[in-house]
């Protein structure tokens, strides 16, 4: 298990304990949150991020509303539950997590029709910790199953952050990372900055280094350099939604890593939950792109970098065609080609124990 201060997120009696991930890694400041509008704003600002936790927070954030909703009949608290609910899920659109946590828990209002409202405030605040604790669980599962995929001495290429930070603890693939570090101590990870936010560099670095994982930072743009002098034996990343055929999203500048992959022979997987599967969409031309502020691109550190006036575009996601992916690893198997039966299976398949 990663080092406790690189838990994100925790239950401290009523409020919802979140760390600023804005300020890592030189600050480690923890947000007290007591209102869903305080956790909404935590994930709409990124000082949570990763699709795991944000999910895991759209679901503390409902259990926090429900707890304050005046309502003398079931029927008034289920609409303005179904109000609150539909506020968390619009906090970030191109993540399943959030919607498919959020769902889990209003599917506790459906399912016991019979309750009062205390009690349904009750089942709602334990099913945010039974998310919270399956994700750690689930996340482990993936990490034993990803690291029979790493070679002896491999060298790996991880983007963005998809460690414990962007989880309820462990992560995906920095999860598969420790699984593999633990067996083979001679592994080595190449983590690239991840512009605008620096997730890589910020986040995945600071990981690594706690964990003390052998690894080196690298410019986004230096990758392709590395794979062409054969300095990189796999890549592995994470995914904030993955469709039907395993089209898959994941932070922007992954594509073009995968691209990369293909045309160096090096092996490129993606490591996430069944939560972030949405099999609703058949191919990731459906995903939505969230816009972000063109600040964090021509502002570095709140500095004004461009000149002054200049536009920017700042899409926080592009998607990976299935064709370019090697494999998903999920919590129970690592999903291989074709996408499409193998991601209805998993989702078939019954929980890791």
């Amino acid at each position: 298990m990663p080092s406790a201060s690189l838990r994100p997120i925790w239950w401290d009696g009523e409020a919802v304990m979140i760390v600023d991930q804005r300020l890592l890694p030189h600050k480690h400041k923890v947000l007290r949150c007591t209102t869903p509008d305080e956790v909404i704003r935590a994930i709409k600002t990124m000082a949570i991020r990763g699709a795991p936790a944000v999910g895991i927070a759209g679901a503390m954030a409902a259990a926090l509303g429900a707890r304050t909703i005046t309502a003398a009949d079931i029927a008034t608290f289920r609409r303005k539950f179904t109000l609150l609910c539909d506020r968390i899920r619009a906090a970030r659109p191109t993540g399943n997590n959030l919607s498919w946590a959020v769902d889990a828990v209003f599917a506790v209002v459906i399912e016991n029709p019979g309750a009062d409202v205390p009690e349904l405030q009750q089942l709602i605040r334990r099913k945010s910790e039974e998310i919270l604790a399956d994700d750690i669980r689930t996340n482990e599962a993936i990490g034993r199953f990803g690291a029979d995929l790493v070679p002896k001495g491999a060298r790996i290429l991880t983007y963005c952050n998809a460690g414990a930070l962007a989880t309820g603890d462990y992560g995906t693939a920095l999860g598969v990372v420790r699984a593999a570090f633990a067996a083979d101590p001679s592994i080595h990870v190449t983590c690239c900055e991840t512009r605008p936010f620096l997730q890589g560099s910020r986040l995945t670095a600071y990981e690594l280094m706690t964990e003390k994982i052998p690894c080196t930072l690298i410019t986004d743009n230096a990758a392709g350099s590395l794979m062409q002098q054969r300095k990189i034996d796999l890549v592995i990343v994470g995914a904030d939604r993955i469709a039907a055929n395993g089209d898959t999203a994941n932070k922007i500048g992954t594509y073009p890593l995968a691209v990369l992959a293909h045309a160096h022979g090096i092996p490129f997987y993606v490591a996430a939950p069944r939560s972030t599967i949405d099999p609703t969409l058949r191919n990731g031309a459906g995903i939505p792109i969230e816009q972000r502020d063109p600040r964090e691109v021509t502002h570095f550190y709140g500095r004004l970098v461009a000149p002054r006036g200049m536009a920017a575009l700042n899409p926080a996601f592009d998607v990976t065609p299935h064709q370019l992916i090697t494999g998903i690893v999920t919590e129970v198997g690592v999903i291989r080609k074709p996408y499409t039966r193998g991601i209805r299976r998993a989702l078939e398949a019954p929980p890791p124990a």
